[in-house]
């Protein structure tokens, strides 16, 4: 603890201080009680918008990554073709794509239209995922690659030659220290992608800068609902980042 409190981070606590109290004393937040309830509602979209969107493109990331580094070539040839196609084109392009083009193809099936998934299917959140999910899984599947191939091969030819199949290789000795070594990259990513979530409001998906833009067009009221998103975002940004650093210690215990 003492050496956190160094004099430069003394300066800036004392600064963040400082900012809160003139903006408490200063701005308007009479709006706050108002709009609580939805904002509430936003940060936990955002939230878990971001959990599945990671999860499921970290999932296929995984295959992306490995087929690049060490599949046949009709295996390697469209993982690389879709890594650069969604690394090479706007993530609000590839939302509106989706939304626009699945979501415009659905409601001309009438099987669909009377199906159970309908009333999902029917609103924007899906297609916000689906596009969040393959953005992560096509940037992660190029760090993936990096990771795999940085495993030393010595390393999987003696779990070989102690006796393992390939698929417990892979799962006890290339999968780990794969992870290992992409958690910093990934812990940037998922930070990325927690600043990506905002342009889901374009397709009319309400997460909490959806609720701050409202405020805004409600009351005229800018800087505040700014603030507080600001806010919030580094709150969401440092639980991450403190998140992946207890990941990084465990990993590297764990292989030792």
């Amino acid at each position: 603890m003492r050496a956190f409190w160094q004099p430069h981070r003394i300066v800036l606590v004392a600064l963040a201080l400082g900012l809160a109290v003139w903006a408490a004393l200063t701005m308007r937040w009479g709006w706050i009680p108002r709009y609580a309830p939805l904002a509430l509602e936003g940060m936990w979209r955002t939230i878990w918008l971001l959990g599945l969107s990671v999860g499921i493109g970290f999932a296929l990331a995984v295959p992306l990554g490995l087929a690049q580094a060490a599949g046949p070539w009709w295996l390697a040839a469209p993982a690389r073709a879709f890594c650069t196609v969604i690394r090479g084109t706007p993530l609000l392009l590839q939302i509106w794509l989706v939304y626009y083009g699945l979501g415009s193809l659905f409601p001309q099936y009438p099987w669909i239209r009377q199906s159970e998934l309908w009333p999902i299917l029917r609103q924007a959140w899906p297609y916000a995922l689906v596009a969040l999910s393959l953005s992560f899984a096509g940037y992660e599947g190029e760090v993936m690659r990096g990771a795999f191939k940085s495993v030393p091969a010595g390393q999987l030819t003696a779990a070989r030659a102690f006796g393992f199949s390939r698929v417990a290789t892979f799962r006890r000795v290339w999968l780990p220290q794969a992870l290992a070594r992409a958690l910093p990259t990934l812990g940037g990513e998922t930070i990325l992608q927690l600043k990506a979530t905002p342009l889901v409001a374009t397709i009319t998906v309400i997460e909490i800068y959806a609720v701050a833009s409202r405020v805004r067009q409600d009351t005229f009221i800018i800087y505040e609902p700014l603030l507080l998103l600001a806010l919030a975002y580094l709150a969401l940004a440092g639980v991450i980042a403190l998140g992946f650093r207890w990941l990084e210690r465990r990993m590297v215990r764990g292989l030792h």
